[in-house]
Formats: structure tokens, C-alpha cells, sequence
């Protein structure tokens, strides 16, 4: 990423000579640390008032109008954050800036290095940047030259804001902390500039900041997204991180409320993040304890502008912007809330004082960081080479582990080339965009003992050719056990998102673990394979199989092109001539992983048509967040369909929106009918008779299905207790359909607390969850039987066309390819006799079926959880009373159940929001344990 400067100019007494005067700064009180051991030798001159600062660099209040924090009275504007960056950029010769990325509505994410002007010249900051690198890989290494980085580099730390758009504080008080590196004379400054390189991105989410909205362009929480990296936002800042690795990483936030939350963290910590990065999280903790000022600690009579700790947020899920530092990169990686309740001042000085808190801390243990860092990475060494996976741990003082890490060892990773190839490669390409190191097989490898995705065992196991390892002794052992373990092994109950997030199950792909010492022929993978093989021959074709994600988006995007296309319907494999190839869709290919293969013949098979795509906006559907985004974002930016609003009121009343479009895709919502009248149903089965197809995704989606009289799947009751986190089960493939073409007999299905849905009498069970043995769930589920001999997935006709319904989001967060590769068959389900559905001659449905009837006229659930889930709080059942009277303080609309020991309290939830946009859940959890009622799980 270019930074502006070539040169950043003079050094700190040439500065100091040049400047004409001190400016004084009310509102700002900076700590004093003591100079830490080993540290670099200080510039010359430095001041004892904290208020000192350069005349020359140009103040908040100067370029914005007004200042940031005490005084301030409204939020900074995306256009003021680049305009004050620039300022300080073109007058501080400590400062550089540059572009990580851009926004999906093309806004520049600018961020800025702050440090000393030594240190921040660019060949000395670029060496600075390799040294900390190196202290990432102890191979090459030595423990000698990682004792001269800790004794003479600064760490580096890194102060990011506004994932969230709509939470703005920590976007001004990251350009107040700017401002004072920038521009501070004083001892303070001078200590935290000459021990770190201070990386600050002030907004994350510009687009989001725009629109005060907590999601981005395409409906999308980035704070989800880091390790699929689907957001071009994420992406780009994940890159810098990797040019510039933290040692510490602040993910300022806002909550409810008016109060602030810092670590030490809530219950659980995934087990592989480093225990030097929790240590350090936890003494950054103290720090900032010593410098929050206001009301100091929550407690007692004390509600409002204090801080509180070891509640709400955790540390497990690979998807934050503190795990994925952590886990990924081995910093003390944190989340900051502030109340956004609370007056603008209020909220910026807070964030404020917990991001200058934080920079002296790290500056007064450089020393202990950079030394610790060294050493996260050679402990992952050992451990990958041994097998051995961190244990679980606990830090709530009232908590203990009650899932330990079982006693299993881990030494390779493979990745199997039987199927879905392409999705394979795209996990190889997210792994070694985190700097894993995978290895392409290029000798059959024999493996004794394996365990195979999806709980189960194998002996003498033959990985073929072409298959891919990972071994993991090597540096990025943590983060390769982080997401691609079978199960994250949770150690404490509490759930503020999915309980498993396991790549190869999420994508499908034929995968195995073991830990036997296996060493293959291999060699490392440098680029992605795809592309043609060989040259096919002006009247030849070439052809790949549809059996993945990857494969999907080129085919959406070869059609988009007019390229024409035909498909084998026993075999997946998807043609065209040879003619069509040009050096821009070899290159679209090979960047997806699809391997184009030449044949001599001309291609035949079934063509394959564009669809005219319908996206419903109606009753009931979010069109800024959840499926309705994921939607845009994957049928529409990432396989360039051209998607068409459709209404409500344009399937009531025929319009043509509604009737030109060949296929209708219904979002997941909160209406049960999406509010289409009597007649607007009636139009809906009659054009889906005449060949064309509805998609209906999870809760909306087949609901709305069913009260038009499309399916005969009715949702079963859960039980108390029920619990599904964003668990995987095994699922039974059904090859009757053409929805499944090119998946295997048994695959995987992500649930997330989904509708349990009846077998279809009138159509085809596409998915099903097995009724015997081979059942299966990873995660955190409870009473999963529940789901046994359920559907996920069913193909229900209707005339000439059809309604494929998924109980569950094929689309959730774009990183569940199993589910896309679905999506894409459904979308590209042949039509009757292989024509086109606009071909069809009209014809109207007949009767609805009375079984369809019969599951119209049930009555329709009650939405608790909206698009997520709704709030669950399990006690023992001898607390329920003391547990019922903390919950009515907070809502009367709480569902009480009770089942074997335990009480269930379940909370409506009805507009799906997360735990830190909810009005109370985190206030009402800190009253359950004041109160000292035992949580036995929390699910947010």
C-alpha cells in the first residue's frame, strides 16, 4: 500500500527548531509511564507539560471547526476525516498516510503510520516493518537477532474505529490520538512515538458512517468478516496488517447504554489464541482502569460514564477484530465499547483515554511485547510439530471450563482433490493470505490413522496427488487449528455469535486430519492453479465441472459475457466452444481456481440460460442487512446478475416487475406471508407454473412459500432447550433434483437456530438430516435430535416450474460455499424439455394440493429471533424465581420452559439484532450475575 510521503523529512530537533510556538490544549491529560527497559535511545529534548505541542501541526478545532472530545458537540464527517489526515500528513514529518482499500461505494479507507520521524522515514520504516515480520517466522529468525529487534525496534500498534458504521466515537478519538503523536512535545508523546509505529485507521466503514449504519453498502457486520475477507473493506485492511503486524490492536466500538467496556473479556477465549496476547490483554486492562477517569468503575450506585469488564464480550469467534488479530497475528487484539448514550464529548474523550491508556502501556513494555511476540511464534513451532493443541482456559473469576479440549493430536491438514476443486483452491488462497503455508501433493501419500470431517475415523488413508497439506509446525499453527478445526471446543457456554465456523465444513470439501508425522511428497503452492490445461482446437471445447462456489461465479459471469454454455445433467460438467475463450476468461478462471479442460468435440449437453433474477423487497425484508444484502452481494456483485426489485404490491397485482422475471428470490424476514393478499398468491402459483422458479431462504422465505400453497412442509415445535449456535450437521443428499447436481450423497449444512421443517409429501427432500446413526453436529447444540429426520432443503413443483425452500441462510456471510453451489443449481434449474421458461405455454396452476392446504392453514410460528436468534439464558432450575424477577426488571416478554434440571428463559428477539445493538441483553446478563445467579449458558 503507497504511503503519501517518499520521504518523511527532517528529524525531531529540527522540527523542534523550526516551531514558533507551543500550543495549549485543554482536555487532555496524558499518562506518564516511566522509559521501559532496553528502549531506544530518546531524542534530546522533550517537555514535562503534557499541553506542550507544535504550533506548525494543525489542531482539530483549526481544521474541522470545533474540537474532538471535551467541547465537542457532533461527530466528524467522512469528507473531515480525510480532510484533517491530509492536514496533519502535509505538516508532521511523524506522520505518513496512505489508502488501504475502498469502500464497495468507492470511498477511500485512508489510514495513518504516526511514530518518530526517524522512524517513519521510509526505508527505516519499511526495515522496522520487516524486522517484526521476521520475529513472525523463528525458522529463519534466530533467537540472537529477535533479542536486537526487541532491544531496538518500536512494536507496533494499531487504533481502528467505525466497523460499525453507525458507532462514531472511536473514529474522533482516533484522530485526537493523531493529533497529540503528531503535534506533542511533552515526555509522553515523545516516549509512545520513539517505543511504537501507532497505525491508525479512523474508519473502517465509511459507507456505513454515511448512512449511520452498523452494516456496510451490502447489508454486511464486517466485525463478522475477517477471516472469510468476502468485504472488499476487510480484504485491504488485512493486507496492511499483514505489511504492518500488530503487536496490539484496539477495535473501538459503540453499545447501548452509557457506560464502557473494556477487556479483561467475557467467557470464552478460543484456545488457541496465545496466552502472552491474553496476559497482555489483560494488563492493558489496569492501564486503562488508571486513566478512564469520569466515575471510574460500574458498580453500586455508580451506572453511567464508567467501565466495567469481564462481561459481553469474548474472544472466541474467528470472524472479530480481536480474535483475528489475535489468533491470526498474535497481538492482544480488543474490543473498546462506549455507551452511545452518552453526550458526543463524553463518548470521544472515553475513547480517548482508553486509546492513549493502551499506546502507554505498549510503550513502556516494547520491550516485554516484542520479546513475548518472538516467542508466540516459537511455542507454535513446538506445539505444531508435537501435535498439541492449546487447553481451554477461563477468565471470569466465577466461571470454570466445562468443555476442555479433548486429548487429541493434530500434525497435518489435508485437503482432498476428489471434488469441488476450485472451492479447495479458494481455501488455499484465504490460508495463504494469512501467511500459511500449504503444500500441493505430488506423490500418493499413505496416512495410517485420519480423521475425517464430519466425526469420523479411517485408517490407512491413500491422499492422492494433487490433494493439498498443511502441516502445522509451522509459525500460523494457531490460526490453522483456529479455522479449520473440526470444532472449536468451546469452554464455557456463552454465545455472542456461531459456535463453529470450520472452513472445509462450511465449504463442503472432502477434508481429513491426523496425527501421525506424515511428510509428502509435496511442493509449496506459490499461485493459484486454474485455467486451461492445453490448447482445446478452433472447433473444440472446453469444459469444467459445476460442483463449487468458484465454479458457479464463472459461470454466472461467463453467461453474463454471452458466452454460451451447455450442461450434462448426469455429470455436471458444464462446456463451451472453444472460440469463446479469451485471455480475460482464462485469467477469471485461474483467479477462481477452475481448471478448464480441452476437448477436441464440440460441447453438448442441456444449454444453460441466464436467469432474469427477482429480489424481493416486501413485506417483511431488510433491505440494509442480513440475506437481502448477502443476496445483492453475491448474486449481484460477485456473479453479475442484474437483479430487479420486486413488491409486494407487484405480485398482488400482477405487474409486470414481477411477471417478466424467471426466477424470484425471497430473503430471509420477519411476515410469515411476505403480505401478499389471497390473489397475490394465486399469482404467485400461477407463475411459477408456467416454468419458473421461486427460492425461498429460511424463515421468510419458505414461509411465505407455504401460506401461498407451495409446500407441504409444515415447522415442528422445538423442545426446551433447544439450542443450535451456527452449528454443522451432516445432511442426506438427494439426487432426484437438479438443485443437488454435483454435490456428494452426504455433505454439511450450517444452522443457526433454523426452522425445523417437516418431509415434503408433494415434492423432493433435497437435504435431509439423518434418522439414525450417522447423525451428526459439531459445535454447540442441544436437543439436536430434534432435527432428526428433518429437512434442510426441498424441490417442491408446481405446473411447469417450482419452489426450492432452504430451512436454513444458503447465503449467510458469503463464506457457506456448499450453500451457494446450491443457490447457483436453483437458479440454473433446467426448465421442462430444456426450454426456456419464458417459452412455456401459459398455463395456470391447478387447485392447491389439500396437504399444501393443510400446512397453508397451520398456524404460522411466532418470530423470536427475527434473522438471528432470540436471547436464551439457561439457569439451574432452582434459580429460575431469583431469575424471573432480575428479567421482568428488563422485559415482561420472556418464555419460560423447563427441561430435565435446568429453566430456559427465551426473549423475543423479532428484529435479529446482535447482542451489543440489543436495548438490554448486556445490562441484563451484568444483573444475573450481580445477583450471583450461576449462568449455566448465555446465548446473545
Amino acid at each position: 500500500m503507497p504511503l503519501s510521503k517518499q520521504s518523511p523529512g527532517t528529524v525531531l530537533t529540527r522540527r523542534l527548531a523550526g516551531a514558533a510556538a507551543i500550543l495549549l490544549l485543554s482536555g487532555t491529560a496524558p499518562l506518564a509511564f516511566g522509559a521501559p527497559a532496553g528502549a531506544t535511545a530518546p531524542a534530546p529534548t522533550c517537555s514535562n507539560d503534557p499541553s506542550a505541542r507544535l504550533s506548525t501541526v494543525p489542531s482539530p478545532e483549526s481544521v474541522l471547526g470545533f474540537p474532538l472530545g471535551l467541547g465537542q458537540e457532533r461527530v466528524v464527517s467522512n469528507d473531515e476525516v480525510r480532510t484533517y489526515l491530509n492536514a496533519v500528513d502535509g505538516a508532521s514529518d511523524r506522520v505518513v498516510t496512505g489508502v488501504m482499500s475502498t469502500s464497495a461505494l468507492g470511498q477511500p479507507l485512508p489510514y495513518a503510520v504516526v511514530s518518530s520521524e526517524r522512524h517513519v522515514r521510509q526505508g527505516t520504516l519499511r526495515q522496522v516493518a520487516d524486522d517484526i515480520r521476521d520475529l513472525r517466522d523463528p525458522r529463519r529468525t534466530t533467537a540472537h537477532k529477535a533479542a536486537q529487534t526487541a532491544a531496538d525496534r518500536p512494536a507496533i500498534v494499531w487504533v481502528t474505529a467505525n466497523i460499525h458504521g453507525g458507532e462514531k466515537s472511536g473514529t474522533d478519538a482516533a484522530l485526537k490520538t493523531l493529533y497529540e503523536l503528531a503535534a506533542g512535545l511533552s515526555c509522553d508523546v515523545q516516549q509512545r512515538n520513539e517505543n511504537l509505529v501507532t497505525v491508525i485507521v479512523p474508519t473502517q466503514n465509511p459507507d456505513g458512517r454515511d448512512a449511520s449504519r452498523r452494516q456496510n453498502e451490502y447489508g454486511f457486520d464486517m466485525n463478522r468478516d475477517w477471516f472469510a475477507r468476502t468485504q472488499q473493506e476487510t480484504d485491504g485492511k488485512i493486507e496492511l496488517m499483514r505489511q504492518y503486524p500488530p503487536q496490539v490492536f484496539i477495535d473501538a466500538h459503540e453499545m447501548g447504554g452509557r457506560q464502557y467496556f473494556f477487556p479483561p473479556n467475557a467467557d470464552p477465549i478460543h484456545h488457541e489464541i496465545a496466552s502472552e496476547a491474553v496476559d497482555w490483554i489483560n494488563q492493558i486492562g489496569e492501564a486503562n482502569k488508571a486513566g478512564f477517569g469520569y466515575n471510574g468503575a460500574c458498580g453500586g450506585a455508580v451506572t453511567t460514564e464508567c467501565y466495567f469488564n469481564y462481561s459481553t464480550y469474548d474472544l472466541f469467534f474467528m470472524g472479530y477484530g480481536d480474535t483475528v488479530p489475535a489468533a491470526g497475528f498474535g497481538a492482544a487484539g480488543m474490543t473498546f465499547e462506549k455507551g452511545s448514550a452518552s453526550a458526543v464529548a463524553d463518548r470521544v474523550q472515553q475513547q480517548f483515554h482508553t486509546q492513549w491508556s493502551t499506546l502507554g502501556w505498549a510503550a513502556t513494555h516494547r520491550h516485554e511485547l516484542l520479546t513475548g511476540y518472538y516467542k508466540i511464534w516459537t511455542d507454535a513451532l513446538a506445539e505444531g510439530k508435537a501435535g498439541t493443541l492449546e487447553p481451554n482456559e477461563v477468565v471470569q473469576p466465577t466461571n470454570t471450563v466445562q468443555f476442555p479440549v479433548p486429548d487429541v493430536k493434530i500434525r497435518s491438514y489435508f485437503l482432498l482433490p476428489d471434488r469441488q476443486l476450485a472451492d479447495v483452491r479458494q481455501l488455499v488462497e484465504r490460508l495463504r493470505g494469512m501467511d500459511v503455508e500449504v503444500y500441493e501433493v505430488t506423490k500418493p501419500t499413505r496416512v495410517p490413522t485420519a480423521q475425517v470431517f464430519g466425526g469420523r475415523t479411517a485408517t490407512d488413508v491413500t491422499v492422492p496427488e494433487g490433494a493439498y497439506w498443511i502441516p502445522m509446525d509451522q509459525p500460523q499453527k494457531h490460526w490453522i487449528q483456529a479455522i479449520l478445526g473440526e470444532d472449536p471446543y468451546v469452554p464455557f457456554p456463552y454465545f455472542y455469535d456461531v459456535s463453529s465456523w470450520s472452513n472445509p465444513l462450511l465449504m463442503g470439501v472432502n477434508a481429513l486430519y491426523t496425527g501421525d508425522d506424515v511428510r509428502p511428497h509435496a511442493q509449496l503452492v506459490r499461485k493459484i492453479s486454474g485455467g486451461k490445461t492445453s490448447a482445446a482446437g478452433a472447433k473444440g471445447s472446453y469444459a469444467y465441472p459445476l460442483d463449487s462456489a468458484a465454479a458457479a461465479e464463472l459461470t454466472f459471469r461467463l453467461l453474463g459475457r454471452g458466452v454460451p454454455l451447455v450442461r450434462d445433467l448426469d455429470t455436471a460438467e458444464v462446456g463451451f466452444p472453444a472460440k469463446s475463450l479469451t485471455p480475460e476468461i482464462d485469467q477469471l478462471a485461474r483467479s477462481l481456481g477452475v481448471t478448464l479442460n480441452p476437448n477436441g468435440a464440440a460441447a453438448s449437453g442441456t444449454p444453460v440460460d441466464l436467469p432474469d433474477v427477482g429480489l424481493f423487497e416486501g413485506t417483511g425484508i431488510a433491505t440494509t442487512s442480513g440475506s437481502h444484502g448477502e443476496a445483492r452481494y453475491v448474486l449481484g456483485k460477485r456473479w453479475g446478475l442484474d437483479l430487479r426489485p420486486v413488491t409486494t404490491a407487484d405480485i398482488n397485482d400482477n405487474t409486470p416487475a414481477f411477471t417478466e422475471r424467471s426466477v424470484l428470490v425471497v430473503p430471509d424476514g420477519s411476515n410469515a406471508t411476505g403480505g401478499l393478499t389471497a390473489a397475490g398468491q394465486a399469482n404467485l402459483r400461477n407463475w411459477i407454473a408456467q416454468g419458473h422458479t421461486y427460492l425461498g431462504l429460511r424463515n421468510e422465505g419458505t414461509r411465505m412459500a407455504r401460506a401461498a400453497g407451495l409446500t407441504s412442509t409444515v415447522e415442528r415445535q422445538k423442545p426446551s432447550g433447544y439450542q443450535v449456535i451456527g452449528s454443522h450437521l451432516r445432511v442426506d443428499v438427494s439426487q432426484d433434483s437438479p438443485v443437488a447436481l454435483g454435490r456428494p450423497a452426504e455433505d454439511f449444512e450450517f444452522n443457526n437456530g433454523d426452522p425445523i421443517l417437516s418431509p415434503s409429501s408433494t415434492g423432493t427432500n433435497v437435504l435431509s438430516y439423518p434418522s439414525g446413526d450417522t447423525f451428526w453436529a459439531n459445535g454447540y447444540t442441544v436437543h439436536g435430535d430434534a432435527l432428526k429426520g428433518s429437512v434442510a432443503l426441498v424441490d417442491e413443483p408446481t405446473g411447469a416450474g417450482r419452489a426450492v425452500l432452504f430451512a436454513f441462510n444458503p447465503l449467510f456471510r458469503a463464506y457457506n460455499e456448499n450453500g451457494l453451489h446450491l443457490v447457483a443449481n436453483a437458479l440454473l434449474y433446467p426448465s421442462a424439455g430444456g426450454a426456456s421458461a419464458r417459452t412455456v405455454a401459459p398455463q395456470r396452476a391447478a387447485g392447491v394440493d389439500p396437504v399444501r392446504a393443510a400446512a397453508a392453514a397451520a398456524p404460522a410460528p411466532e418470530n423470536l429471533g427475527g434473522e438471528w436468534r432470540p436471547i436464551t439464558i439457561e439457569v439451574a432450575a432452582g434459580d429460575l424465581d431469583r431469575t424471573r424477577q432480575v428479567v421482568a426488571g428488563f422485559t415482561d416478554t420472556a418464555r419460560v420452559s423447563v427441561a430435565d434440571s435446568s429453566a430456559y428463559l427465551v426473549i423475543p428477539n423479532p428484529d435479529g439484532l446482535q447482542a451489543d445493538e440489543h436495548p438490554f441483553v448486556n445490562d441484563l446478563v451484568r444483573a444475573l450475575r450481580d445477583e450471583q445467579i450461576p449462568l449455566r449458558s448465555v446465548v446473545a
